[in-house]
């Protein structure tokens, strides 16, 4: 898959996930694998982690920040917001088989304030795009 057609993809996933799961869906062998390793759950095959996800209790909102991808290997990061809660970071690490995501990986957390005596090593700026409202 080249560049465009898997940001695309990609794109198209995080702006269902939540909303419409068979669209979000779109982008995994029936026989993927996803993992959150936080948790130690991992969900074996489409059909189970599309449906779990149908039931999900919150209202899920994303903001892509960075996709980076080299071969069969695409790590996206994202921000979350829950029920409009606070944005969390999350990482995911997704494994391609040919042009469909086999098995991803999914670490969600908080974000922190730096601390202040780290400051004198720091570059300056921001590390990436602002956070979005949520």
């Amino acid at each position: 898959m080249d560049e465009q057609s898997l940001l695309e993809a990609l794109r198209r996933h995080w702006d269902y996930s939540g909303v419409d799961e068979d669209i979000a869906g779109e982008i995994y062998h029936q026989d993927a694998v996803l993992e959150f390793p936080q948790s130690g759950e991992r969900f074996e095959g489409l059909a189970n982690f599309v449906e779990w996800r149908r039931q999900y209790p919150a209202k899920l909102k994303f903001h892509t920040r960075r996709i980076v991808q080299r071969d069969d290997l695409v790590v996206v990061e994202n921000v979350i917001s829950y029920d409009g809660g606070p944005w969390m970071y999350a990482v995911s690490i997704m494994e391609f088989r040919g042009e469909l995501v086999a098995r991803e990986r999914i670490y969600i957390m908080d974000p922190w304030e730096a601390p202040e005596w780290r400051q004198p090593w720091r570059a300056d700026g921001d590390a990436d795009a602002p956070i979005p409202p949520p």
